[in-house]
């Protein structure tokens, strides 16, 4: 049996990250994962500037765990093979599984690594049980489940999970290389779709090291024959649906494996239980095309490490009382909220053909035209252009892209 006070499940970008917060806080805790070292994985894929990288700095971690990404200061904004914008913003491109990794050389020595899985957990008012497969138990006043899609503990703890919209959106990730030159023209690239017919949102192309990363998104069933001609012919198939694509990137064709993830929006209910709680996609899922994965996950975790848990480590006991202070805190409630509506709003703005969501999307590149222009006008006077309010990054964030969807 080994004892401490808080057993992370889960080490992928929330588990490892709330080890880390733990561990330099003095507090007592086992992270356990059956890796140690997270394998390749298709998941977020970017972290942008603004509030989203503000959650992350606020864990106290970034700045370390961001030197092992690539950032690009500059984005294109295209549409209708027409180059709206060429915004100032702050990305930072990364395999997930590399920032993973980075997080977790932010652990201190203190805070163990347990390679093994949790087979199963029994809870009560003061410590909790965990068996592993490795014939070793552990047990902690508390356990935080960051095991992201993994359901078999949750069932076992009869925590219910309410399915919000099943196949919302489908995540797709390869590599782009350009054809008789070089290099790409752009930085970055956000070009958003010709046609709402086509369910595709938009395409967010990134450096990731000396690689353009693209994450495209589509609102498609995961039987689409569209999706099988994705993977059999990723050029072809792309050209037809962004036709004037080319107009801004050039030639180009794709190299490597072209990776598909679908996602399903859930949340869980009857999860306030005694001993346990849920971070990240354990609590509940987002959508990649909305881009606000990393900010659920940062703002769960920082919530939880830098305000709950020492509150509740002040006092005896894990009651349920305790774990609803953390679903009912009033920042992660917020976020969780706007995380939500902006997956159906985006989903709305890029494929219904209603009269008000069609000039919602004319409206939308009507701004970004004009911004654009003001900005060309701006830098003849060395004035920069904001009126908008934002960045590119705020409209790109491929999740943030992937929604970090395994932590």
């Amino acid at each position: 049996m080994r004892y401490t006070d808080i057993a992370i499940i889960g080490g992928g970008l929330a588990g490892s990250t709330a080890a880390a917060m733990l561990g330099r806080a003095g507090i007592s805790a086992i992270l356990i994962d059956p890796h140690r070292d997270y394998p390749p994985d298709f998941r977020v894929e970017k972290i942008s500037g603004g509030e989203q990288l503000e959650r992350f700095r606020r864990t106290g971690i970034a700045e370390s765990a961001l030197r092992h990404t690539t950032f690009v200061g500059e984005n294109w904004i295209a549409r209708f093979g027409r180059l709206l914008d060429k915004s100032p913003s702050q990305q930072f491109g990364f395999h997930y599984h590399s920032l993973v990794n980075a997080i977790r050389g932010e652990i201190p020595a203190a805070v163990e690594t347990i390679c093994a899985k949790a087979l199963s957990v029994s809870t009560s008012v003061d410590r909790q049980r965990i068996t592993l497969s490795n014939d070793e138990t552990v047990s902690a006043r508390l356990v935080v489940l960051a095991n992201g899609l993994n359901v078999g503990l949750r069932h076992q703890l009869g925590l219910q999970r309410d399915i919000i919209s099943a196949g919302h959106s489908i995540s797709v990730g390869f590599d782009l290389v350009p054809v008789g030159r070089p290099s790409f023209d752009f930085p970055a690239l956000t070009y958003f779709s010709e046609r709402p017919s086509d369910r595709i949102p938009y395409i967010s192309l990134f450096p990731i090291g000396p690689r353009m990363r693209a994450n495209l998104f589509v609102y498609r069933a995961f039987d689409d024959p569209w999706l099988r001609e994705l993977r059999r012919a990723p050029v072809t198939t792309l050209n037809a649906a962004l036709p004037r694509l080319k107009r801004i990137t050039g030639a180009f064709d794709v190299s490597g494996e072209v990776k598909i993830r679908p996602v399903d929006l859930y949340r869980h209910s009857a999860m306030r239980q005694a001993g346990i709680v849920l971070v990240g996609d354990a609590f509940a899922t987002s959508c990649p095309v909305a881009g606000t994965g990393t900010d659920k996950v940062f703002t769960d975790v920082e919530r939880l490490c830098n305000v709950h848990i020492p509150a509740w480590l002040a006092s005896d006991g894990m009651e349920a009382a305790k774990i609803a202070a953390f679903y009912d805190d009033p920042v992660k409630r917020d976020c969780d909220a706007w995380s939500a509506a902006k997956a159906f709003d985006f989903r709305e703005v890029s494929t219904s053909a209603s009269p008000y969501w069609t000039a919602q999307r004319w409206a939308r590149f009507m701004a970004w035209f004009a911004q654009g222009a003001l900005r060309r006008l701006g830098r003849q006077f060395h004035i920069e252009p904001n009126f908008l309010g934002h960045s590119s990054s705020s409209s790109s964030s491929s999740s943030s892209s992937l929604s970090s969807s395994s932590t």
